[in-house]
Order: C-alpha cells, then structure tokens, then sequence
C-alpha cells in the first residue's frame, strides 16, 4: 500500500504506476523494441544485448541532451505530442554524425506533478522519433519534483549509444580544400534559438495563436513542429558515399557547428541563398531587427544537418540522399580559412 503522508507531501507514485501502463500498449515503449532488447517495461535497468556481427572493431557512440525552453511554448498550448520526437531528434541526429546506427535511448522526464495522461503522450512521441531512428526504447524516469518546478511544468532529457565500424568512424579528419557541403533541410526552427524567439516574438497564449499568412500557420503551431531525423538519411549515404563530415545544426546555428568537424586552417564558405530559408527566419530577423550574424549564430536557417563529400562524389551524395527522402542544397565548398564565411 502506498504512504499516504508521501501523496500528501505532493508525490503520487500510483501516477508513476498509470504511467507506466499507458505506455506500454503499441503506441508506447514496446513498438520500439528491436532484436537486441532483453525483457520488457518495469525493470530497474533496461537490457539490450547490441549484435557485432560485421563489425571488425566496434566503436559504442553516446549522446545526451534537452529539448530546453521549446517546452515553454508547450506548456502555453497545452500541446505535448511532439517534444518527444524533439528530445529523440537533438540525441539521434548527433549520435550519427559519426556514422553511428542507433541501438537504444532512454528518457529522463521531471515534473512538478505527474499527470499520467500527459506523461504518456510525452513518451508517445518519444517511441515515434525512437521508430524513426531505428533504436528502442528501453528505459527511462519520471520524477515528480513538488515544490521544486510548478505543477504544469516539466523538463525532458534523453541518452542514446550508437554503433560503428572503427574503420566507418566519420570524425572530419579526411575533410580537404575543394570538398563540397551538402545541406540537408530543416522543419524550421527544429529545438534552439527559442529563448531569442521568445523574446522578439513574445511567448504569451495571444503571440502563439496568432495566425501568420507568411507560415500558413498559427507561430505556436510553427513553434512545435517536430526537430527532423536524419538517421536514415545519414546511414543510406554512407553506404553509397564516402562522408567525410556531418555536422548536426543545432545551438550557434551554422556559424557555431559546421566548424566542429572541420581540421585546423579550413573553413567552410556557404552561400546563403543557395537553398530556401524558411518563413519562420524570415519573421524572426523581421521583427527582431537580427543581423545576419545573429541570425546565422543562432538558428539552423532551414539547413538542419550538413554532410561533407569529396567534389567528385557530390551529385552521387545528392542522388543519394533525394533516394532517401531528403531535399538536400550544394550550399558551399571547404575552403583555406577559419570557421564559416558566408558569401
């Protein structure tokens, strides 16, 4: 029986139990398991027993990360179908950046007060994005923070291990002068930048049903579309390309990732109007009056995920990706320098 003194305090753990059988229905966790999964939902570990079959040196790639203030505009729609395929995107897209497939992901949800419904909708979306990107979910937490986080509140993280080939490893160190970047399109504003979002364009219930002609939408319906997944994308052209470079753009935008994968004295010259800029940039630089400075070390700018090949296997590399489902942009060359240039 359950302390009552502790539902009291403000800590209902039968919610934690309703949760965990909301999820558990084809929607939920078990939609996601692959071959690797050992046992099901409820234990105090999640198993999964990774198959090496193929792999001369297996490497094991980690990730972890939020889906951060996204969540305020959330909290004011009531919405809470998509966060979760944001928290899977921003893990995923940065575990395949190294050429990695992902095995399994775990979630890490705390609350003000665990309402199971809402809860259960959050993990949904999360075993959506986990289908998307080919890895299971096999764990994860609720905690219910009374007293420390407001009752309609509540923060999301995530954890991923990939697997590669050691000798599949794509860490940029092949990366030349002459190479060509490829840019692969974004949803729109995918999970960063929000807190300057919110800021030039307000965050109140008002601001985020207002109707925009420019998106053909409502901004908070703009505002909650989903961070895209690019593992399959990623993985096909690997197969098919020698990928030198990836780079997921998420926080410092263009300007702050692309350099990440880049060997010392070279920089990456892309040209901004080689590829559609989404509305939602357009209305951001508008109304805030933004540099294009700002607004390129801050936001994706439409390309989410930027892959480097070597110029002669650029239109196999676009083939590629089009076969994959992609709409990826020759959007610049690597070039002697630091950093990005925009030209």
């Amino acid at each position: 029986m359950m302390s009552q003194a502790y539902k009291e305090a403000g800590v209902d753990v039968e919610a934690g139990y309703k949760v965990v059988d909301l999820i558990k229905d084809m929607a939920g966790m078990a939609s996601t398991f692959t071959k690797g999964v050992i046992g099901g939902v409820g234990g105090f570990g999640g198993l999964f027993a990774p198959d090496f079959t193929g792999y001369q040196n297996p490497v094991l790639v980690s990730g972890t990360d939020g889906v951060g203030t996204k969540l305020k505009v959330a909290f004011v729609l009531d919405k809470h179908d998509t966060v979760g395929i944001d928290c899977v995107a921003m893990v995923v897209n940065d575990v395949v950046c190294s050429g990695a497939a992902p095995l399994f992901f775990l979630d890490y949800i705390a609350c003000g007060k665990n309402h199971p419904e809402k809860i259960a909708t959050i993990i949904s979306g999360m075993a959506l994005g986990c289908r998307k990107a080919g890895c299971a979910l096999i764990g994860g937490e609720t905690a219910e923070h009374p007293g420390l986080m407001p009752q309609n509140e509540y923060d999301l993280a995530g954890f991923c291990v990939g697997l590669v080939d050691r000798e599949a490893l794509i860490d940029g160190s092949a990366i030349v002068e002459g190479d060509v970047v490829i840019g692969l399109s974004s949803s729109g504003v995918h999970s960063n930048g929000f807190s300057l979002i919110r800021h030039v364009l307000g965050e109140g219930e008002a601001a985020l049903k207002q109707y925009h002609n420019e998106l053909g939408c409502t901004l908070g319906e703009e505002l909650l579309k989903p961070t895209r997944i690019y593992v399959h994308p990623i993985l096909s052209l690997v197969k098919r390309v020698a990928v030198k470079g990836v780079s997921h753009i998420t926080g410092g935008g263009l300007i702050e990732n692309v350099p990440r994968i880049l060997p010392k004295g070279l920089c990456a010259a892309i040209e901004p109007h080689s590829y559609p800029e989404h509305p939602i940039f357009s209305v951001v630089r508008r109304e805030g009056g933004l540099s294009s400075r700002d607004m390129y070390g801050t936001f994706n700018m439409g390309i989410g995920m930027v892959v480097v090949v070597g110029k002669e296997e650029a239109g196999k590399a676009v083939t590629a990706l089009v076969e994959a489902g992609e709409h990826p942009y020759l959007i610049g060359a690597v070039r002697r320098g630091e950093g990005v240039t925009l030209w």
